[in-house]
């Protein structure tokens, strides 16, 4: 019995911080997007990119981040091609938000669970940044390979490194660790 406690309390502690947070970031979308006669990203889709840009401009690419005229979406030109888009599921929030839900479903002491949660989002933000980076410039020379970059490359990535946080977080850190 003590068991199936432990699962529903992880469930339940899981379900409501996800639903809350996806409740605070939906909101956050609605009034931060722009859809019509004139398309807005939302600034932190736009600063992903816009932290894209610096990135591959470091590495000596001409590279430039445009709002998209016709969607919801923030264009990457690469030497003069436009070569990839960030919408807003490419900014990482989403991934963050089931990171913290697991991290919270799994929690250890309140201050190892705060500073592992914010430490691993800041993680999964620069690790996405330089994904998307990469996916850009790989697209870019292998134009021919973007259903392999894109559907394959690119999510193992960013799942891989939240799997390994929630690893690390299950082994080291939580009130579960064996």
């Amino acid at each position: 019995m003590k068991k199936n406690k432990s699962i529903i309390i992880f469930l339940i502690k899981f379900f409501v911080t996800y639903f809350l947070l996806v409740t605070f970031y939906n909101s956050y979308l609605q009034k931060s997007q722009q859809k019509g006669d004139v398309f807005k990203t939302s600034s932190i889709t736009k600063a992903v990119a816009d932290q894209t840009v610096k990135v591959l401009s470091f590495f000596g690419y001409q590279v430039a981040a445009i709002q998209h005229d016709k969607e919801v979406s923030v264009k990457l030109i690469i030497e003069g091609q436009y070569t990839a888009r960030v919408i807003e599921g490419c900014n990482s929030i989403s991934l963050i938000i089931l990171f913290i839900s697991f991290i919270i479903a799994f929690s250890g002491a309140f201050k190892a669970t705060f500073l592992f949660a914010v430490f691993g989002s800041v993680f999964i933000y620069i690790v996405n940044v330089l994904r998307i980076a990469f996916l850009t410039v790989m697209i870019y020379k292998y134009p021919h390979k973007v259903g392999l970059l894109h559907d394959l490359v690119f999510p193992a990535i960013i799942y891989g490194t939240i799997f390994l946080l929630w690893v690390v977080w299950v082994n080291k850190f939580s009130n579960f660790k064996k």
